[in-house]
């Protein structure tokens, strides 16, 4: 599948369970084309799921690995990957460390898993085929108490967590504080864990987001509301170098993977 029919369908996929992405777009674009930064999936370091293995979908699209990130808190590993056409977004892959986490998510993980033929993985649109499994909503909470993040890798499966603007090529916004005050007067919630904008100039990269939406889940024992996915928002800055930051910051990273948690 080439990168440009990958990201529409992508972006089709993401839209279904992030009714504002819409709006998101109408109130920061008014009609012009927003460029995407990156896309973000979660999974299980469990084979046949885990990062290297999703990272082939990327790398036969021409992406290219281009950083390693580890957050300790949240039990995650993580790489990012890049296109040599600039315009592409990059890719940002985190996997859950499993072994990490009481027996009972992990035999939980393990069953899950089992039940996702190998061969649909290696198919091009694995990153957007949802869960493979049924879930309960009471296993759901459980998972809530000791992983937010497998909690929602459960719920939802494989499809992207979110999607970010690249704020350096939106019209009329010349900072990340203008692109939030828009956000917040047209009545978005935004993550404010770490602060509104997560990151600094000093370290080449800002990042904000909304808080995800909640949408209808259909358990296998009854219907819920639960976050799904949000929209991200990054300003890069150049380094000493004079050449724009590609990477990530690990300390934001760390806070954007809150906005999936739940609204109190």
């Amino acid at each position: 599948m080439q990168a440009e029919q990958f990201f529409e369908l992508l972006w089709q996929d993401y839209i279904s369970r992030t009714p504002s992405a819409a709006k998101v777009q109408q109130v920061l674009g008014q009609g012009k084309d927003i460029i995407n930064d990156h896309v973000a999936f979660r999974t299980f370091n469990i084979a046949p799921v885990g990062l290297e293995a999703l990272s082939e979908h990327s790398e036969k699209m021409g992406y290219f690995a281009n950083g390693d990130y580890h957050f300790e808190q949240k039990k995650l590993r993580a790489k990012h990957f890049e296109h040599s056409n600039p315009n592409l977004p990059k890719i940002f892959i985190s996997e859950l460390l499993v072994e990490e986490f009481s027996a009972e998510l992990q035999d939980f993980v393990k069953s899950i898993v089992a039940q996702i033929n190998p061969e649909a993985v290696k198919k091009a649109d694995f990153l957007f085929s949802g869960a493979h499994w049924q879930l309960d909503f009471s296993r759901y909470e459980n998972l809530l108490q000791e992983s937010e993040y497998a909690a929602w890798l459960s719920t939802f499966g494989f499809c992207a967590n979110h999607f970010t603007v690249n704020v350096n090529e939106l019209h009329d916004y010349s900072t990340l504080e203008h692109v939030n005050q828009q956000l917040k007067d047209a009545g978005f919630t935004l993550n404010t864990s770490g602060g509104e904008i997560k990151g600094s100039p000093e370290v080449f990269l800002e990042q904000s987001s909304t808080m995800a939406d909640e949408v209808e889940v259909s358990f296998s024992d009854r219907v819920a509301k639960v976050p799904s996915c949000f929209y991200e928002f990054a300003r890069r800055y150049n380094t000493p170098e004079g050449r724009l930051y590609t990477g990530f910051v690990e300390a934001s990273a760390d806070k954007i993977f809150e906005s999936t948690n739940k609204n109190s």
